[in-house]
């Protein structure tokens, strides 16, 4: 286990298989239309997160539960080919592991997925041991587990790590875990149950911001993301990019803010850099196949200067 010492950036959370499916449009319910294309990749929030953090160097380790079934499988050779530590990956026999099916848009690259949990047992907050990771700077959390990234939080900052959370939708729980992070990255949706459904963004930052987290970004697709951290807004556009598919743009969005943090940028830094990442991977189909390198980022970057 030397090799943990090493390990900057520990993720909980979600790993799965991806089916991707290219459509011209959206059926009806009773409806059929034939895929123009289909695939499949390795997803999940906070996997993808933590491959777009190791292509840019960054070592890092998961945590999940899958089963042994073919689709658990996939996910660790996955996570092993990009350099992903598995070693506390929680795998049960004789279940089944995540999968969605992710139906894509031809004419706008959005996506509208349907996922499956599966049934390999959620991690137990007793199962979770953050004292291996010595070396480690930050945790990221997708929130599906909420127990276990209670605990998992509760490690972190008693350790001196940064806690990270990816704040999808709003669950049982999500409320007791949004207290324990430092920085909040929360989808458009999360904050509804909160301040509803027409709310502004700059609403739901000051609603999300008694909570506790200090830092929190809340991403708008398209629209780009809106950021708060001692009082400042900050905004950033999205870049200009040809969408393919949307699939996992938040998630790598994420990764690359948590590389912003390890880096000391400020938050209008950070966000930048995420999302011109985010766009960047929208140019191909699935969460990881295009997650940019380095180069490509600063690239962009130069292209779009600084307004």
């Amino acid at each position: 286990m030397r090799l943990l010492e090493n390990i900057e950036v520990v993720g909980l959370g979600q790993a799965c298989i991806d089916y991707l499916g290219k459509v011209s449009s959206y059926p009806r319910e009773d409806g059929k239309i034939e895929l123009m294309e289909l695939q499949s990749q390795c997803g999940g929030p906070a996997s993808t997160a933590l491959v777009t953090l190791s292509r840019l160097g960054i070592k890092t380790s998961f945590i999940g539960s899958i089963s042994d079934d073919p689709i658990g499988v996939e996910i660790v050779k996955g996570l092993k080919a990009d350099q992903v530590d598995p070693s506390f990956l929680k795998i049960t026999s004789g279940h089944t592991s995540q999968f969605a099916f992710i139906a894509v848009s031809r004419e706008s690259g959005n996506r509208t997925i349907f996922w499956h949990r599966g049934s390999a047992p959620a991690l137990r907050k007793e199962e979770v041991d953050l004292s291996w990771f010595s070396g480690a700077k930050v945790l990221h959390l997708d929130g599906l587990m909420i127990q276990a990234s209670v605990e998992a939080a509760r490690q972190a900052r008693a350790m001196g790590l940064k806690v990270v959370l990816d704040a999808g939708t709003m669950r049982e729980g999500s409320l007791e875990l949004v207290s324990q992070v430092d920085v909040l990255i929360a989808s458009a949706r999360f904050a509804v149950p909160l301040v509803g459904e027409d709310s502004t963004a700059e609403k739901a930052l000051e609603a999300l911001s008694r909570l506790g987290p200090g830092e929190i970004v809340i991403t708008l697709g398209s629209k780009g993301s809106v950021g708060k951290k001692r009082g400042e807004l900050v905004k950033q556009k999205a870049f200009p990019v040809e969408v393919v598919d949307t699939t996992g743009a938040g998630d790598v969005y994420h990764g690359a803010y948590i590389y912003g943090l390890l880096k000391g940028w400020d938050m209008k830094t950070c966000m930048r850099f995420a999302s011109a990442t985010s766009a960047l991977k929208c140019r191909a189909m699935g969460a990881r196949a295009g997650i940019p390198t380095l180069d490509e980022i600063n690239r962009l970057l130069e292209e779009n200067p600084r307004e």
